[in-house]
């Protein structure tokens, strides 16, 4: 397949052209309550095509080889018309070619595995929680998607990598009188079927959880000091300062590019935050992104001090700084854009219980629940948390929202755990969907949060 791409590259007339070719297989079971929905299983592929000439930068998207000739055409026109109007022109930072196939590596191929074996798997997890006394109904669903990936651009690059998803998550349901409460769940990653296997845990603690909400108070508005959980702090790294470390998001705003200058101190000195998508066997995994350059580990924030940020050779040759292989699309549908993959807070030195008993009175607020952004502000919903007194963990409350602005936030982070924990499953619509953008920290004490309630 890479000798057929580089075969029809040599039609395109271009400074340069790029060709990306992907087979994507995706396979869905879906429950609703003890119901069998629909069982998916789907395959479909795309070319995408990229031309830059004379500055101006367009792309095209084809369904079959036939067409990927007149793709280029329309590319390079595109490209062209650019220029003639006025609009940006561009450059692509210069990067090494490369020639490199990628496997994944695999506990257990779930593309080996029978749809009985997944449809097993999602009812026993399934059925475990509606056997509890107040769960009231479940929504479950199996994702898996392969995306064979071939790309080859008129510099020599020539490579394929393979991604390879799986995950169960939804959430499950509980009822007493007229009070519902709903709480999320995921497990899930890109190493192999076998880590969706034997985890009756998971499943029974979320469906407790649940339960238990059933019998929380609302919590009580205010102004109060709070540990977030790693997954919550996950929520707040990516939506909140995640997205402003993304280079095209921020190219053309001038104030807050200049905000987000590089050694502008923006946190207390307990924030490092890393973009670190090289780590095997997590969610946001990959070796290539989607215009063939190798990923790299970037420090975002270092002490407070903001370090680094992400770009594609195009955002890279803006803001004249090195390209870190975070050009990722959604499928063979897209053009890649500027995209986090594994964003986290790093770990500090204290144990969970010690940094419960500097937070001494406050909340103690547990994973995300939606939420929004409107630029430096932000608001999140907590699945659920607990009033701590005096160092002590107590009641467990509901409805929470966390609101603030984010310079000011990463000002209060005052301290960190010293354990890492990352999501499993992923999800980020910005412009297209990403499943494998992944999030995490450790435990953070946070000073001064305005917490929404009753």
């Amino acid at each position: 397949m890479l000798g057929k791409l580089a075969e029809l590259l040599r039609e395109a007339e271009a400074d340069f052209a790029d060709i990306r070719y992907e087979l994507r297989k995706d396979v869905n079971v879906v429950f609703a309550g003890s119901d069998l929905k629909s069982v998916v299983e789907s395959s479909t592929d795309g070319y995408v095509v990229r031309v830059l000439r004379n500055g101006g930068f367009a792309s095209a998207t084809v369904t079959s080889p036939e067409d990927v000739p007149e793709g280029l055409k329309l590319a390079a026109e595109g490209a062209d018309a650019i220029v003639r109007s006025g609009g940006k022109t561009v450059g692509l930072y210069p990067v090494e070619p490369v020639e490199d196939s990628v496997e994944p590596e695999l506990d257990g191929d779930p593309q080996s595995v029978p749809p009985e074996e997944k449809i097993s798997l999602v009812r026993g997890y399934n059925d475990a929680m509606l056997s509890r006394d107040r769960v009231e109904t479940t929504n479950l669903r199996y994702l898996e998607v392969m995306r064979d990936k071939y790309y080859v651009n008129s510099e020599g690059s020539a490579i394929n990598e393979k991604l390879l998803t799986t995950g169960i998550g939804g959430e499950v349901i509980a009822k007493k009188g007229n009070l519902v409460q709903n709480i999320r769940l995921a497990i899930g990653g890109s190493d192999g079927f076998n880590r969706l296997v034997d985890r009756d845990e998971h499943f029974h603690e979320r469906a407790g959880i649940a339960e238990r909400l059933l019998d929380a108070e609302p919590v009580k508005g205010g102004t109060y000091n709070v540990v977030l959980s790693p997954l919550l702090t996950g929520v707040f790294t990516h939506e909140a300062f995640g997205h402003f470390s993304e280079a095209d998001l921020v190219e053309d705003n001038p104030s807050l590019r200049e905000k987000m200058s590089l050694g502008a101190e923006l946190g207390s000195e307990e924030v490092t935050i890393a973009a670190d998508s090289t780590l095997p066997g997590q969610l946001g995994y990959y070796r290539y992104d989607d215009e063939g350059v190798p990923v790299r580990k970037v420090v975002l924030m270092r002490d407070g001090v903001l370090t680094g940020r992400l770009h594609s050779r195009r955002t890279a040759t803006e803001f004249d700084e090195e390209p870190t292989g975070h050009a990722v699309a959604e499928d063979y549908r897209y053009p890649p854009i500027v995209r986090m993959g594994t964003i986290f807070i790093q770990p500090g030195d204290k144990p969970f219980p010690d940094l419960i008993a500097e937070l001494g009175d406050g909340l103690y607020l547990v994973d995300g629940k939606g939420g929004q952004t409107s630029g430096e502000n932000f608001t999140f919903g907590a699945q659920y948390g607990f009033v701590v007194e005096g160092g002590e963990i107590g009641a467990m409350v509901r409805d929470i929202n966390i609101m603030g602005n984010l310079f000011t936030t990463l000002k209060s982070i005052a301290a960190r755990s010293n354990q890492l924990e990352l999501s499993e499953r992923g999800g980020c619509g910005k412009g297209q969907l990403n499943i494998r953008s992944a999030l995490g920290g450790p435990h953070i004490l946070v000073t001064d949060m305005i917490v929404g309630g009753v």
